[in-house]
């Protein structure tokens, strides 16, 4: 008859052999929070991870320059025409548009908001620059900071307020959206009217909808749209050098 060999946890008593286990869990949640952290630096990008909103430290990180390079395929057809209601940002007659999905609350998509600055002002004439709501499910102030920026942009300061929260995300919520709307100059009644009616909810979630048919899995999720229609992605935070080559090499055909 074979013999059992005792294992580790029946040789220990019964208190030390739970502390041990408690343990055990700790240290493998702990690798797989490094490996999903690490994913997201890698690309650059906040994805659908659930969980919590990207940790403040992932603030101060970059990525790099060979993380993940534009030019990924995207379907025929699967990225939504530009409509007249979409902020334009740029020279609307350009002949490249650069369309982001982003997230206001999302850290890597503040980084970027920095290297489409330094687009707008590289190309004033070439490159014109839309943004599309992809509000992610695990930051609380996504959504209602997309509201309240549509309700700027009803009042014709959508850009102003967009780049006041990608330069403060640190103070995200109800009394920072007010006090930015004061500080543009917008009807305070009107604002507070529309943001607390959800006013532009439906458009928002036509967006990230549309977005996540296009192929964007995280924020921010890019894509250049040559003179020619043919159109490329950029996932994630990339550095400015990988957005400009990949805009030098549409006007350059």
């Amino acid at each position: 008859m074979e013999t059992k060999q005792p294992n580790l946890f029946d040789t220990l008593p019964p208190k030390t052999a739970f502390v041990v286990g408690i343990v055990g869990a700790v240290l493998c949640l702990g690798t797989l929070g490094f490996i999903i952290l690490g994913g997201c630096v890698l690309t650059g990008s906040c994805s659908g991870l659930g969980g919590g909103s990207a940790p403040a430290a992932a603030r101060a990180l970059t990525v790099p320059t060979d993380a993940v390079a534009a030019g990924d395929p995207v379907p025929s057809g699967s990225l939504p025409d530009v409509t007249a209601d979409e902020y334009v940002r740029g020279n609307k007659d350009a002949a490249i548009t650069l369309v982001e999905y982003s997230d206001f609350e999302c850290p890597f998509c503040g980084q970027f908001h920095t290297t489409l600055q330094q687009v707008a002002r590289d190309y004033p004439n070439d490159v014109k620059i839309i943004f599309r709501h992809f509000p992610l499910s695990f930051h609380p102030e996504a959504e209602p900071a997309a509201l309240a920026a549509e309700c700027a942009g009803e009042q014709g300061k959508f850009w102003e307020f967009h780049d006041i929260i990608f330069e403060n995300q640190t103070q995200l919520g109800d009394a920072f959206y007010t006090q930015t709307a004061s500080q543009l100059g917008l009807n305070a009644g009107k604002f507070k009217d529309c943001v607390s009616s959800q006013k532009y909810l439906s458009k928002i979630q036509t967006q990230s909808q549309e977005g996540g048919a296009a192929g964007v899995t995280g924020t921010p999720g890019s894509f250049l749209i040559g003179p020619d229609g043919n159109v490329v992605a950029i996932k994630g935070a990339q550095p400015y050098s990988v957005v400009k080559s990949s805009i030098d090499q549409m006007l350059a055909k």
